[in-house]
């Protein structure tokens, strides 16, 4: 029995083949295009590194140039004339002649006039300081507000309390016309610190009444006791 071959089976073979065949060209046309876009991007990549390269090269030895040196300033000349003829001046003054005199002469000279103030008597009495006086100074208001301002602006000195010092000091002092206080001086003493505590109060005492004598006021001696006492 023979075989017969059918133009149907045949048309099919030739359709799977031509399709396979096509298909192998494509593929050989996205490799050749892959391959030809990587080959351009790298020859770039090349140029651009060469370009910069040499950009750098150009600016550093443009930096590696030395400045020019400023020039220097002109320094201004400035010229001397010596004078061709010196005159030579004479610094030598003339001293003053002394004339002494002799021994003969100076005798003949009168001697010195000595004048010796006057000081009539009742000047030496507005000088003198009296100790008894017809009438006795004064604290101002009396002796009771002399031992209240005593109580009220004597500060008893701490270091003095804290030892338990305490004691009565007396003060000479002198009572001028005017009324004011001076000379003040400890007649006797407790304690250093109590001693001027007591000169600072009575120095700081307002104006007394002077002393009078014969009616006229006089400077006159005072001594004070003045009372430190612990409470």
């Amino acid at each position: 029995m023979e075989i017969k071959k059918s133009p149907k089976a045949n048309l099919e073979k030739q359709k799977g083949l031509s399709l396979l065949m096509g298909l192998v060209v494509a593929l050989a046309i996205v490799y050749v295009s892959l391959e030809y876009r990587s080959l351009t991007k790298h020859d770039d990549n090349i140029i651009a590194k060469i370009d910069i390269a040499d950009v750098d090269e150009q600016l550093l030895i443009e930096d590696q140039k030395q400045p020019e040196p400023e020039p220097e300033p002109e320094v201004a000349k400035i010229e001397v004339q010596l004078p061709e003829e010196f005159e030579v001046v004479s610094n030598e003054k003339e001293v003053a002649k002394v004339t002494l005199i002799s021994g003969e002469e100076d005798k003949k000279l009168p001697p010195p006039t000595v004048i010796v103030p006057q000081v009539s008597a009742a000047d030496e009495e507005a000088e003198k300081i009296f100790t008894v006086v017809e009438k006795n100074p004064e604290f101002p208001g009396g002796i009771n507000e002399m031992y209240k301002y005593l109580r009220e602006n004597i500060n008893y000195p701490q270091i003095a309390a804290d030892n338990g010092v305490q004691g009565k000091v007396h003060l000479g002092f002198v009572v001028e016309r005017d009324g004011s206080i001076t000379q003040i001086q400890v007649i006797r003493g407790v304690d250093p610190e109590l001693d001027k505590e007591a000169i600072r109060v009575v120095k700081s005492m307002p104006k007394w009444k002077p002393g009078q004598q014969q009616g006229r006021p006089v400077r006159c001696r005072f001594t004070l006791p003045v009372t430190f006492q612990l409470m």
